[in-house]
């Protein structure tokens, strides 16, 4: 049997998608995204959860990425006080990687 489990999917009234996953995270990016968590509470003026400010991290990204011109990088993400990323590397590279874990070749 496959243990693997479908993450549940849930259609939301302003057109979006929630998905829900499970994440696995050094304990420095936690804590990052709790002082995340913490400065987006302070602007709004309420509690937030370390989901909300991922997905306004997320969103902020996604907006971004939208912004730049057709064929333009974005712009290097500095390292300090931010949620750390993977490298960037090209789409046709990553998809390799990905078919390489699946067949057990990498």
């Amino acid at each position: 049997m496959n243990d693997r489990v479908t993450p549940a999917m849930h259609a939301l009234p302003d057109g979006e998608a929630e998905l829900t996953l499970v994440v696995r995270l050094p304990w420095e990016d936690v804590a990052r995204l709790g002082q995340e968590a913490g400065r987006l509470a302070s602007q709004t003026q309420r509690p937030v959860t370390l989901d909300e400010a991922v997905s306004r991290r997320l969103r902020s990204a996604k907006a971004a990425a939208h912004a730049r011109p057709a064929g333009e990088q974005p712009p290097p993400v500095p390292s300090s006080g931010s949620v750390s990323s993977l490298p960037s590397r090209p789409p046709a590279e990553q998809a390799r990687q990905a078919i390489e874990r699946i067949n057990g070749t990498a």
